[in-house]
């Protein structure tokens, strides 16, 4: 079995705070995201070491575990996972319910060095602590996808879903983004012999809005204005998340600029009274059934402006 150098894999020093260490698992998790990288397996085999390193990390507990294990590692491995020495108490996450992780963590895909010193999730079972304790293993982790409207997502939402016969209410915080996982602890499966049950992993999966498209917490739409308020300026009806609301055109407005509308994106996820911006794309419709008398001003519009020019 290898050991496994977390801090390495997250490339912090061993001092690192945790500030430091989530900041750094953040920033790989971003690079090597699955979706970012479809098909690319050496990309998916980094996503899942970042995810094991900040598991144990990431939680203080297992990361005093992780660093008292140290240089011992080899006798314990020799030992086996059910006797010899044994730092730090199994178990799981220790994070409120409804927490949040940016698509990384879970039961599921670690190595056998994680299943071996932390057992982290998956499978019942029993093992031997030091001095022939019987120590339990969690349950089994459940993974669900929960579907959002771009609106639920802004609003936040809950959802009532069947789990082992029990309903179970999935409340969504405003300005939740696809992709993001939500923990529930202790809605996994059970465990033999008493042990703490697995977790819930809730998936988000926010589908595309025909009116925007979201980038972080910033929305990008596009607004249609006839050439003449394009030309003199005027005011028009733009769609927010909020609601329509009147916009401002400024005289000689050119096809592609692009208008910021400060406050008016996404509730950034967890902090009350923030949103991101909405960026208003400008797209100017040329009218094609012009009348003989429109024809001849545009003609003469034309002539005074080149006129002029000379």
């Amino acid at each position: 079995m290898e050991y496994k150098d977390y801090y390495t894999i997250l490339g912090v020093e061993k001092s690192a705070s945790q500030a430091d260490i989530k900041k750094a698992y953040r920033a790989l998790a971003k690079k090597y995201h699955p979706d970012k990288n479809k098909g690319d397996k050496a990309a998916e085999d980094k996503f899942k070491d970042i995810s094991e390193a900040y598991e144990v990390l990431g939680e203080e507990a297992k990361r005093k575990q992780y660093d008292q294990l140290g240089a011992n590692w080899r006798q314990f491995q020799n030992a086996g996972a059910g006797g010899g020495q044994y730092y730090g108490q199994p178990g799981g996450f220790n994070e409120a319910d409804y927490s949040d992780m940016f698509g990384g963590g879970g039961g599921g895909g670690f190595s056998d060095f994680f299943q071996q010193f932390f057992s982290g999730g998956g499978g019942a079972g029993f093992g031997q602590a030091a001095g022939g304790r019987t120590r339990t293993r969690k349950g089994q982790d459940y993974k669900a996808d929960l579907e959002l409207s771009l609106t639920e997502a802004y609003t936040g939402t809950s959802r009532l879903i069947n789990l082992n016969n029990q309903q179970l209410r999935i409340t969504t915080k405003p300005g939740v983004a696809h992709g993001q996982q939500l923990r529930i602890n202790g809605k996994g499966g059970p465990a033999a012999g008493g042990g703490a049950p697995g977790d819930l992993y809730i998936d988000i999966r926010v589908h595309p809005d025909p009116r925007f498209e979201r980038r972080g917490d910033d929305l990008y739409t596009t607004l249609q204005l006839d050439m003449f308020t394009a030309i003199l300026g005027g005011q028009a009806q733009v769609n927010t998340m909020s609601g329509q609301l009147k916009l401002t055109i400024p005289k000689g407005t050119q096809a592609g600029k692009t208008l910021r509308l400060r406050g008016k994106g996404m509730p950034v996820y967890g902090k009350a009274d923030q949103f991101g911006d909405l960026y208003v794309k400008i797209e100017v419709n040329l009218p094609t059934d012009l009348s003989a008398e429109e024809r001849q001003l545009l003609e003469k519009l034309r002539d005074i402006r080149q006129a002029k020019a000379v």
